[in-house]
């Protein structure tokens, strides 16, 4: 086990992400897979190394994630926020600019709950005059 690591927890929607960073070569796992194994589409990987691309520590840590609930995108979002949390204790410079692309704000959009009397949050049953 590597000696230093860094922590960082992300949410997004109903995914929570638990994130290590530990300096090594840049790969990154997620929940003992390959980047490209777990994420399908291209911009899923690039949500998830935004942080990265951004404060230019590409190749400089290895990611280690482990995600639950939610979808893929909800996934790679709280990814994103855990790494960018975790960047912060590898070295308090890197806040503006994580803040300034807008990478260390918790996306508050969850899901409406349903109503009683309707069929969704919204959804009303169908209305019929006879």
């Amino acid at each position: 086990m590597a000696a230093v690591s860094y922590y960082g927890t992300g949410r997004r929607k109903k995914s929570i992400a638990r994130v290590r960073l530990i300096p090594g070569t840049g790969a990154i796992t997620i929940n003992k897979r390959d980047i490209d194994d777990f994420f399908g589409l291209e911009t899923l990987k690039l949500i998830t190394r935004q942080p990265l691309e951004t404060t230019k520590t590409v190749g400089k840590f290895d990611v280690i994630a482990t995600v639950t609930g939610g979808g893929v995108t909800g996934q790679a979002g709280a990814i994103r926020l855990g790494i960018a949390r975790a960047l912060l204790e590898v070295d308090e410079s890197f806040r503006s600019p994580l803040k300034a692309q807008g990478l260390l704000t918790r996306n508050p959009r969850m899901k409406e709950r349903k109503k009683y009397g309707l069929k969704a949050a919204r959804r009303a049953p169908q209305f019929s005059k006879r």
